[in-house]
């Protein structure tokens, strides 16, 4: 029986992990589901507009009706009382039906935001688990929750506002032109300068918003930078320097900004003075000076002076309206980026694997279309053998372990398992055959037992804690406030090394026959290594090992070690075969292996 040390560490590789972008999303495509909801908000707001207006119509009317009474003469009280029951009717009309849009609008924004939020997460679901690699889970988060929730306001308030800031204007405008068209262009000019002014405001403002955003990242980017690495640039005496840096991107930020404001500047002040109610008044309050001087009727001057400010006024609402609409554009690529991400076909009659055998089959896998990744990469795996990747940053180590359990589909050549395809192979299956221990494990908010029975939710606490045990962390677990019910970040902090060995409980309770390992003791000190190599030599026995290794001291004993450079696979057999044949395994052996003594041995599985 073959003995094995193993330790594995994140491979550095030098290829670029992008994916294309997804094309951009207009906001309407993610506002086609509530189409139906929205178009009735719309609808009814265009009543609950015009039902506004009825109001001060009624002023004038009933102004013009009682008029007659200055003078002595008889007034038609009847329709008096008509014109009064027609205001109330409206005010009751307006109450019920813009009431009724914005419950609408917000119930569409409740299934909107629940819409999108379960797209995204189902599509998650189905996208290959490499591309998750290209992707920090801050730009997922933002995606899912911070730009969905941009929607919001959109949805519940903009549209609506917008319809009013349209239609009060356009049916203001009509009524006046009936009666005094004169008043009517007068109470039009002031709309007419800020429209003109606000399209000056947002010259080239695409580009100036997309340089906003983008120096508010750079400011972000930079805040997160100074902060995780003060404690080290003041040990070193250089928080002076880094605090420079900080400031330069903050300055570029305000000499940015203010250039921008001093060009729109100018142009918003103007539009808010010239659509200010004062300005409207005066205006329409000389031209009915003037044209009562010149003989118009009083009655026909005054809609003109009751009416005319309510056509300016919106002007502001509108220009709000589109701010918001273009942050909801902005919110909306960003969703469909997500959204876009091409998902990991499902074979359409999966098949079975027939056993646990491993092989890749002359595979070509770039992450791009640039340089190659692994190049004609062959290698095959026994049931429960150890096998060890060694070499330089970027050789490719990480790339072929990846390829087995599908993160990536290559491009030319197989990944098999049993026989079959890994792509012919359902994703379910595929998982409870391949597990795997990364150096960045992640571990839920949720309690040490769900965590550690993740793979197996129908697990008793009894086979939790023999897998806990078997991990060299069960003793630790117990010493927490709620045992395995603590839940980590509320109840339970644990170190690096701890959260590595609840990772390796997790895989030793799931229980699958092919393991990849990858830097298990990356965040351990010389103590929790011990136990983590303790860990991992019950997790090695019977099963087929894939390691990622980079102190080779730890895969002496390996039943194979494939050594890759530029993607190839230059050399493999075992340790003291490729000490004697002098070649690249020998050369990173002298560099770093021979000086280092192993804390422990994981025994392999073959003789």
């Amino acid at each position: 029986m073959s003995t094995a040390t193993l330790e594995v560490a994140p491979e550095q590789s030098a290829v670029a992990h992008t994916t294309p972008a997804a094309d951009r999303v207009r906001v309407g495509a993610l506002l086609s589901e509530v189409k139906g909801p929205l178009t009735l908000a719309v609808l009814l707001y265009v009543v609950s507009s015009l039902a506004s207006i009825v109001p001060l119509i009624g002023v004038v009317e009933l102004t013009r009706t009682l008029l007659p009474m200055a003078w002595g003469q008889p007034v038609d009280a009847d329709h008096a009382w008509l014109i009064a029951w027609i205001v109330a009717g409206a005010l009751l009309v307006r109450a019920v039906a813009q009431f009724s849009a914005l419950m609408i609008t917000h119930l569409a924004d409740a299934d909107l935001g629940a819409s999108l939020r379960t797209r995204i997460v189902d599509h998650l679901r189905v996208v290959p688990l490499g591309w998750f690699g290209t992707r920090s889970s801050g730009r997922v988060k933002k995606a899912a929750q911070d730009d969905v929730g941009t929607m919001h306001h959109l949805v519940a308030h903009s549209i609506t506002d917008m319809t009013a800031a349209i239609v009060v204007p356009v049916a203001t405008m009509a009524y006046l032109l009936v009666i005094e068209w004169r008043m009517a262009l007068v109470a039009l000019l002031p709309m007419v300068a800020a429209v003109i002014l606000y399209a000056i405001s947002l010259g080239g403002s695409m580009e100036l918003y997309q340089r906003y955003d983008d120096s508010l990242a750079e400011i972000n980017a930079a805040t997160v930078e100074y902060a995780r690495g003060i404690a080290v640039v003041k040990a070193f005496g250089q928080a002076g320097r880094a605090h420079a840096r900080f400031a330069d991107t903050c300055q570029r930020f305000i000499t940015f900004f203010g250039q921008w404001m001093r060009k729109a500047g100018l142009s918003g002040v103007l539009m808010e003075i010239v659509s200010s109610p004062p300005v409207a008044l005066a205006a329409l309050t000389l031209t009915g000076v003037a044209l009562v001087g010149s003989g118009v009727p009083f009655i026909d001057v005054l809609p003109g002076l009751v009416l005319g400010l309510g056509i300016s006024a919106p002007v502001l609402a509108l220009g709000f309206g589109f701010q918001e609409l273009r942050e909801a554009q902005e919110a909306a690529n960003h969703v469909g980026e997500l959204l876009g991400a091409a998902p990991m076909p499902e074979p359409a009659h999966p098949r079975e694997p027939q056993g646990n055998d491993v092989d890749v089959e002359n595979v070509t896998f770039s992450y791009n279309e640039g340089s190659l990744a692994l190049d004609g990469v062959s290698l095959h795996l026994r049931p429960g053998t150890v096998t060890a990747l060694v070499g330089a940053s970027g050789s490719g180590k990480s790339s072929l372990a990846r390829l087995v359990p599908r993160f990536y589909d290559p491009q030319a050549g197989a990944v098999t398992l049993g026989g079959v395809p890994v792509d012919h192979v359902a994703g379910d299956d595929l998982y409870q055959r391949v597990g795997f221990v990364f150096s960045d494990d992640y571990l839920l908010n949720a309690s040490l037992r769900d965590n550690i029975a993740l793979g197996r939710p129908e697990a008793t606490l009894d086979e939790v804690r023999s897998a806990a045990a078997a991990a060299q962390i069960d003793e630790r677990i117990g010493q927490l406030p709620r045992g395995y019910d603590s839940v980590l970040g509320t109840d339970a902090e644990l170190s690096g090394g701890e959260r590595q060995r609840v990772a390796i409980a997790r895989a030793l309770l799931a229980d699958t026959p092919i393991l990849i390992l990858d830097e298990a003791t990356a965040f351990a000190d010389p103590d929790s290594e011990v136990a983590i190599q303790r860990a991992l030599s019950e997790l090695v026995r019977g099963r087929t090992l894939l390691v990622i290794a980079h102190r080779l001291y730890t895969i002496r004993q390996a039943d194979q070690i494939a050594v890759l450079s530029g993607g190839r696979i230059v050399e493999s057999g075992r340790h003291d075969d490729l000490l004697a044949s002098d070649g690249e395994y020998a050369r990173l052996w002298c560099a770093t292996g021979s000086d280092e003594v192993a804390p422990t041995h994981i025994e392999g599985n073959q003789a």
